[in-house]
């Protein structure tokens, strides 16, 4: 049901995605703190939102649908912002390209899955590919300059998020690669 906590914790973190596209927007060290606890925040419910639909057994197909339309806007949206801001790193826009063509391609894959009757369930290597993108764009929300606004001066924060965001290319693409095998499978079958 919409209105059951989980849901609605889903519900918030894509609502909170034109609010931290527009703090990153004003381009400054506090914008972009604003945006890193805002986001902060956003990740949290991604784990909430799991864990209190199992231990309240609250699973439903809406939530299971919603959750992982959450993530990939959340990350789709930010990785868009932050390239509009010249905020990723050299070659860095290349792995988010990557990160986005992949979305669209399982987003495309599981529509015709379903369309058949079928499901592409989420995989422990997709689950690692979102908690590694997520890690990746915090450290490039903050960017340097609010890493020195917090009084971490020698941390190269944007260098570590776009490397992370480069690590994240292996999960993206090996899960994206399941996903397609087992989309491919399920095409195969023949109907009855």
């Amino acid at each position: 049901m919409l209105t059951d906590l989980p849901n609605v914790l889903t519900l918030l973190r894509i609502a909170s995605i034109p609010a931290l596209v527009a703090l990153l927007m004003l381009n400054t060290a506090v914008g972009h703190l604003a945006a890193l606890i805002v986001y902060t925040l956003a990740c949290i419910t991604d784990y909430l939102d799991g864990a209190l639909a199992r231990r309240w057994q609250q699973h439903s197909e809406l939530g299971r649908m919603m959750d992982p339309i959450a993530d990939k806007l959340l990350v789709g949206a930010l990785l868009l912002a932050l390239a509009g801001i010249n905020a990723l790193p050299c070659y860095s826009l290349f792995a988010a390209i990557i990160i986005l063509l992949r979305e669209i391609t399982v987003s495309g894959l599981r529509e015709y899955v379903a369309s058949k009757g079928g499901k592409l369930p989420s995989t422990r290597l997709a689950k690692w590919k979102t908690g590694i993108q997520m890690v990746s764009i915090g450290f490039l929300l903050a960017g340097n300059d609010t890493a020195r606004l917090i009084g971490l001066q020698n941390l190269n924060a944007s260098g570590i998020g776009g490397t992370l965001l480069w690590l994240s290319i292996i999960p993206t693409v090996l899960s994206g690669y399941g996903y397609a095998k087992a989309a491919f499978t399920h095409m195969q079958k023949k109907p009855i």
